[in-house]
């Protein structure tokens, strides 16, 4: 089980803790931002392959900002991923 936190960067949430198994998204966890929205969004992503929730959430903008909270987890779950090969 690999566990992983995050700090996004140019949106609400502030922080994005994820914990990872065998390749798919076991849990998501976002501080501060629109809580329902964030709620709603981990819970779909969960037991997700995490090469699906980045594809489906790469690029997602969030009115006129170049990110959002879900580009801004795909983000977190390449570095996740790109640790996970590093530690290898």
């Amino acid at each position: 089980m690999q566990e992983f936190n995050y700090r996004p960067r140019g949106v609400c949430a502030t922080g994005i803790h994820l914990r990872i198994e065998e390749g798919r998204v076991v849990q998501v966890q976002f501080d501060n931002g629109c809580n329902g929205n964030l709620a709603g969004l981990s819970r779909l992503a969960e037991g997700m392959p995490v090469h699906e929730v980045i594809g489906r959430l790469k690029g997602i903008r969030c009115g006129r900002k170049s990110t959002s909270c879900p580009d801004q987890l795909s983000k977190a779950l390449e570095a996740a991923m790109a640790e996970a090969e590093h530690d290898e």
